[in-house]
Protein backbone atom coordinates (compact mmCIF):
# COMPACT_ATOMS: atom_id res chain seq x y z
CA UNK A 1 0.00 0.00 0.00
CA UNK A 2 1.07 3.65 -0.47
CA UNK A 3 1.12 5.56 3.00
CA UNK A 4 1.89 8.62 4.09
CA UNK A 5 3.29 9.19 7.67
CA UNK A 6 3.44 12.73 9.29
CA UNK A 7 5.70 13.13 12.19
CA UNK A 8 8.92 12.47 11.02
CA UNK A 9 11.36 9.43 12.19
CA UNK A 10 11.40 10.25 15.87
CA UNK A 11 10.76 7.35 18.72
CA UNK A 12 7.63 5.75 17.04
CA UNK A 13 8.11 7.17 13.58
CA UNK A 14 11.56 5.68 12.95
CA UNK A 15 10.27 1.86 14.13
CA UNK A 16 7.23 2.40 12.57
CA UNK A 17 8.40 3.18 8.92
CA UNK A 18 11.42 0.44 9.60
CA UNK A 19 8.18 -2.04 10.26
CA UNK A 20 5.99 -0.95 7.15
CA UNK A 21 9.36 -0.72 4.75
CA UNK A 22 10.13 -4.11 5.72
CA UNK A 23 6.80 -5.08 5.10
CA UNK A 24 6.70 -4.01 1.57
CA UNK A 25 4.64 -0.93 1.99
CA UNK A 26 5.78 2.19 -0.23
CA UNK A 27 6.08 5.12 2.43
CA UNK A 28 6.45 8.75 2.37
CA UNK A 29 7.31 10.68 5.28
CA UNK A 30 6.64 13.98 6.05
CA UNK A 31 9.08 16.34 7.97
CA UNK A 32 10.10 19.86 8.49
CA UNK A 33 13.49 19.44 8.33
CA UNK A 34 15.55 19.63 5.66
CA UNK A 35 18.28 17.51 7.60
CA UNK A 36 16.10 14.78 7.90
CA UNK A 37 15.81 13.49 3.99
CA UNK A 38 18.81 11.58 3.78
CA UNK A 39 17.76 9.59 6.79
CA UNK A 40 14.12 8.74 5.82
CA UNK A 41 15.74 8.10 2.52
CA UNK A 42 18.17 5.30 4.07
CA UNK A 43 14.93 4.09 5.79
CA UNK A 44 13.47 2.84 2.28
CA UNK A 45 10.89 6.06 2.53
CA UNK A 46 10.53 8.96 0.45
CA UNK A 47 10.48 12.28 2.70
CA UNK A 48 8.01 15.28 1.88
CA UNK A 49 9.51 18.17 3.59
CA UNK A 50 7.09 21.02 4.71
CA UNK A 51 4.97 22.29 7.75
CA UNK A 52 2.17 20.82 9.18
CA UNK A 53 0.37 24.40 9.23
CA UNK A 54 0.51 24.31 4.98
CA UNK A 55 -2.78 23.19 3.87
CA UNK A 56 -1.98 22.64 0.37
CA UNK A 57 1.32 20.81 1.00
CA UNK A 58 -0.62 18.26 3.04
CA UNK A 59 -3.22 18.32 0.22
CA UNK A 60 -0.88 17.32 -2.29
CA UNK A 61 1.16 14.96 -0.11
CA UNK A 62 -1.98 12.98 0.98
CA UNK A 63 -3.06 12.68 -2.55
CA UNK A 64 -2.98 9.33 -4.13
CA UNK A 65 -2.28 7.63 -0.72
CA UNK A 66 -4.21 4.49 0.52
CA UNK A 67 -4.00 5.49 4.23
CA UNK A 68 -2.44 8.43 6.11
CA UNK A 69 -0.91 8.10 9.90
CA UNK A 70 -1.61 11.42 11.44
CA UNK A 71 0.54 12.51 14.46
CA UNK A 72 0.70 15.95 16.24
CA UNK A 73 3.14 17.35 18.85
CA UNK A 74 3.82 19.71 21.10
CA UNK A 75 7.10 20.45 19.64
CA UNK A 76 5.01 21.02 16.17
CA UNK A 77 3.57 24.11 18.15
CA UNK A 78 6.41 26.03 19.53
CA UNK A 79 9.19 26.32 22.07
CA UNK A 80 8.09 24.97 25.49
CA UNK A 81 9.65 27.66 27.19
CA UNK A 82 8.22 30.75 24.90
CA UNK A 83 5.51 32.12 26.99
CA UNK A 84 3.79 33.54 23.81
CA UNK A 85 2.95 30.27 21.84
CA UNK A 86 -0.58 29.04 22.58
CA UNK A 87 -0.14 25.03 21.92
CA UNK A 88 -3.45 23.57 22.71
CA UNK A 89 -4.92 26.25 20.05
CA UNK A 90 -1.56 25.21 17.30
CA UNK A 91 -2.22 22.03 18.08
CA UNK A 92 -5.93 21.98 17.53
CA UNK A 93 -4.85 24.51 14.08
CA UNK A 94 -2.86 21.65 13.15
CA UNK A 95 -5.95 19.08 13.49
CA UNK A 96 -8.08 21.82 11.40
CA UNK A 97 -4.98 21.45 8.93
CA UNK A 98 -5.44 17.53 8.66
CA UNK A 99 -9.15 17.76 8.24
CA UNK A 100 -9.17 19.83 5.51
CA UNK A 101 -6.35 18.05 3.42
CA UNK A 102 -8.12 14.74 4.22
CA UNK A 103 -11.30 15.93 2.28
CA UNK A 104 -9.02 17.71 -0.31
CA UNK A 105 -7.00 14.91 -1.34
CA UNK A 106 -9.75 11.91 -1.02
CA UNK A 107 -8.34 10.13 1.59
CA UNK A 108 -10.34 7.62 2.56
CA UNK A 109 -8.25 5.84 5.72
CA UNK A 110 -6.31 7.41 8.65
CA UNK A 111 -4.91 6.38 11.65
CA UNK A 112 -4.26 8.70 14.15
CA UNK A 113 -2.28 8.64 17.12
CA UNK A 114 -3.81 10.38 20.11
CA UNK A 115 -3.61 9.79 23.68
CA UNK A 116 -4.69 8.67 26.51
CA UNK A 117 -7.25 11.24 28.31
CA UNK A 118 -8.89 12.02 24.77
CA UNK A 119 -12.14 10.56 25.77
CA UNK A 120 -12.78 13.63 27.52
CA UNK A 121 -11.66 17.75 27.55
CA UNK A 122 -12.39 17.71 31.75
CA UNK A 123 -9.06 17.64 34.02
CA UNK A 124 -6.44 16.25 31.58
CA UNK A 125 -4.59 19.44 31.70
CA UNK A 126 -2.36 20.28 28.44
CA UNK A 127 -3.34 16.55 26.94
CA UNK A 128 -6.55 18.22 26.23
CA UNK A 129 -5.67 18.83 22.42
CA UNK A 130 -5.61 15.32 21.84
CA UNK A 131 -9.16 15.60 23.02
CA UNK A 132 -10.25 18.67 20.53
CA UNK A 133 -7.86 16.43 17.58
CA UNK A 134 -10.10 13.62 17.49
CA UNK A 135 -13.27 15.17 17.80
CA UNK A 136 -12.26 17.81 14.73
CA UNK A 137 -11.36 14.65 12.69
CA UNK A 138 -14.77 13.22 13.26
CA UNK A 139 -16.37 15.67 11.43
CA UNK A 140 -14.93 14.20 8.41
CA UNK A 141 -16.88 12.64 6.21
CA UNK A 142 -18.48 8.80 7.13
CA UNK A 143 -16.85 7.55 4.45
CA UNK A 144 -13.58 8.64 6.18
CA UNK A 145 -12.57 5.44 8.22
CA UNK A 146 -10.44 6.66 10.96
CA UNK A 147 -8.79 4.58 13.55
CA UNK A 148 -7.46 6.81 16.91
CA UNK A 149 -4.33 4.75 18.93
CA UNK A 150 -4.44 6.14 22.00
CA UNK A 151 -0.95 5.45 23.69
CA UNK A 152 -0.65 5.99 27.58
CA UNK A 153 2.09 7.50 29.61
CA UNK A 154 5.12 6.87 27.15
CA UNK A 155 8.73 6.02 29.17
CA UNK A 156 10.68 8.07 27.49
CA UNK A 157 8.54 11.31 29.60
CA UNK A 158 10.55 9.36 32.58
CA UNK A 159 13.83 11.09 31.40
CA UNK A 160 12.93 14.23 32.79
CA UNK A 161 13.42 12.64 36.34
CA UNK A 162 17.14 12.42 35.51
CA UNK A 163 17.39 16.35 36.27
CA UNK A 164 15.45 16.36 39.97
CA UNK A 165 17.31 12.47 40.58
CA UNK A 166 20.59 14.25 40.18
CA UNK A 167 20.39 17.56 41.84
CA UNK A 168 17.63 16.59 45.15
CA UNK A 169 18.22 13.06 44.95
CA UNK A 170 14.82 11.80 44.17
CA UNK A 171 12.28 11.46 41.49
CA UNK A 172 9.85 14.83 42.61
CA UNK A 173 6.22 15.43 41.15
CA UNK A 174 2.33 16.20 42.63
CA UNK A 175 1.88 12.16 42.02
CA UNK A 176 3.03 9.37 43.60
CA UNK A 177 2.22 5.88 45.54
CA UNK A 178 1.60 2.74 45.17
CA UNK A 179 -1.39 2.76 42.73
CA UNK A 180 -0.66 1.05 39.43
CA UNK A 181 -0.85 2.99 36.23
CA UNK A 182 0.09 2.23 32.20
CA UNK A 183 3.13 2.92 30.68
CA UNK A 184 3.98 2.24 26.95
CA UNK A 185 7.31 1.54 24.65
CA UNK A 186 7.44 3.57 21.24
CA UNK A 187 8.13 0.26 20.17
CA UNK A 188 4.76 -1.26 21.23
CA UNK A 189 3.30 2.11 20.11
CA UNK A 190 4.76 1.38 16.26
CA UNK A 191 4.23 -2.34 16.21
CA UNK A 192 0.15 -1.25 17.17
CA UNK A 193 -0.09 1.27 14.71
CA UNK A 194 1.69 -1.25 11.73
CA UNK A 195 -1.23 -3.82 13.13
CA UNK A 196 -4.20 -1.36 12.52
CA UNK A 197 -2.68 -0.43 9.11
CA UNK A 198 -2.82 -3.70 7.71
CA UNK A 199 -6.41 -5.13 9.19
CA UNK A 200 -9.61 -3.60 7.92
CA UNK A 201 -10.86 -0.69 7.94
CA UNK A 202 -14.83 0.45 9.08
CA UNK A 203 -16.28 3.56 10.94
CA UNK A 204 -14.68 4.49 13.69
CA UNK A 205 -12.48 3.12 16.53
CA UNK A 206 -10.46 3.23 18.93
CA UNK A 207 -7.33 0.89 20.46
CA UNK A 208 -5.51 1.47 23.57
CA UNK A 209 -1.69 0.44 24.04
CA UNK A 210 0.02 0.07 26.48
CA UNK A 211 3.12 -2.32 27.73
CA UNK A 212 3.29 -2.51 31.22
CA UNK A 213 1.12 -1.35 34.71
CA UNK A 214 3.40 -0.31 37.75
CA UNK A 215 3.37 2.27 40.54
CA UNK A 216 5.26 5.26 40.69
CA UNK A 217 6.80 3.42 43.66
CA UNK A 218 7.92 0.43 42.03
CA UNK A 219 9.36 2.47 39.24
CA UNK A 220 11.31 4.75 41.59
CA UNK A 221 12.63 0.94 42.60
CA UNK A 222 13.71 -0.52 39.06
CA UNK A 223 15.52 3.29 37.67
CA UNK A 224 16.73 3.45 41.38
CA UNK A 225 18.68 -0.23 40.90
CA UNK A 226 19.33 0.56 37.48
CA UNK A 227 21.49 3.53 38.33
CA UNK A 228 23.05 2.32 41.57
CA UNK A 229 20.57 4.29 44.29
CA UNK A 230 18.64 1.56 45.03
CA UNK A 231 17.16 3.79 47.93
CA UNK A 232 15.67 6.50 45.68
CA UNK A 233 13.07 7.61 46.54
CA UNK A 234 9.74 8.82 44.83
CA UNK A 235 8.96 12.33 46.35
CA UNK A 236 5.37 13.63 46.57
CA UNK A 237 4.95 17.65 46.00
CA UNK A 238 1.88 19.99 46.21
CA UNK A 239 0.66 20.86 42.98
CA UNK A 240 1.52 24.85 43.65
CA UNK A 241 5.02 23.90 44.45
CA UNK A 242 5.65 21.61 41.24
CA UNK A 243 4.12 24.18 39.34
CA UNK A 244 6.20 27.16 40.82
CA UNK A 245 9.19 24.88 40.28
CA UNK A 246 8.67 24.87 36.61
CA UNK A 247 7.44 29.02 36.06
CA UNK A 248 10.95 29.28 37.90
CA UNK A 249 12.95 27.79 35.04
CA UNK A 250 11.22 29.82 32.15
CA UNK A 251 8.46 27.15 31.28
CA UNK A 252 5.50 28.56 29.38
CA UNK A 253 2.73 29.42 31.62
CA UNK A 254 -0.01 27.30 29.92
CA UNK A 255 2.14 24.12 29.41
CA UNK A 256 3.26 24.22 33.23
CA UNK A 257 -0.24 24.44 34.31
CA UNK A 258 -1.26 22.19 32.00
CA UNK A 259 1.40 19.34 32.97
CA UNK A 260 0.67 19.61 36.42
CA UNK A 261 -3.38 19.13 36.01
CA UNK A 262 -2.01 15.74 33.41
CA UNK A 263 -0.32 14.30 36.46
CA UNK A 264 -2.77 15.45 39.34
CA UNK A 265 -5.16 13.22 37.03
CA UNK A 266 -2.57 10.34 36.94
CA UNK A 267 -2.81 10.60 40.45
CA UNK A 268 -6.64 10.87 40.92
CA UNK A 269 -6.90 7.56 38.29
CA UNK A 270 -9.18 9.95 36.39
CA UNK A 271 -7.40 9.74 33.63
CA UNK A 272 -7.54 6.18 33.08
CA UNK A 273 -11.23 5.73 33.80
CA UNK A 274 -11.70 4.98 30.20
CA UNK A 275 -8.59 3.20 29.88
CA UNK A 276 -9.62 0.36 32.22
CA UNK A 277 -13.26 0.30 30.30
CA UNK A 278 -10.90 -0.69 26.98
CA UNK A 279 -7.96 -2.48 28.72
CA UNK A 280 -5.70 -3.52 26.42
CA UNK A 281 -3.46 -6.71 26.07
CA UNK A 282 0.01 -5.57 26.95
CA UNK A 283 3.19 -5.26 24.39
CA UNK A 284 6.35 -6.68 24.94
CA UNK A 285 8.48 -3.92 26.60
CA UNK A 286 8.28 -3.71 30.29
CA UNK A 287 9.22 -1.39 32.83
CA UNK A 288 12.56 -3.91 33.54
CA UNK A 289 13.81 -2.86 29.86
CA UNK A 290 13.49 0.57 30.10
CA UNK A 291 15.05 0.65 33.61
CA UNK A 292 18.14 -0.04 31.51
CA UNK A 293 17.91 2.32 29.02
CA UNK A 294 17.26 5.26 31.73
CA UNK A 295 20.55 3.73 32.96
CA UNK A 296 22.14 4.78 30.16
CA UNK A 297 20.44 7.84 29.64
CA UNK A 298 21.07 8.89 33.59
CA UNK A 299 24.99 7.63 32.89
CA UNK A 300 25.47 10.32 29.72
CA UNK A 301 23.61 13.21 30.90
Amino acid sequence: MNIVLTGSIGNIGKPLTEELVHKGHTLTVISSNTERISAIESLGAKAAIGSMFDVDFLTETFKGADIVYLMETMEAAGDLFDKRVDFIGSISKIGDNYKKAVEKSGVKKIVHLSSIGAHTDKNTGIIVFHYHVEKILQQLPDDVAIKFIRPVGIYFNMFSFINTIKNKGAIVSNWGGDQKEPWVSPLDIAEGIAEEIEKPFEGRSVRYVASDEVSPNEIAKAIGEAIGKPDLEWKIIPDEELLNNWLSIGFNGQVAKGFVETQASQGSGTLYEDYHKHRPVLGKVKLADFAKEFAIAYKNS
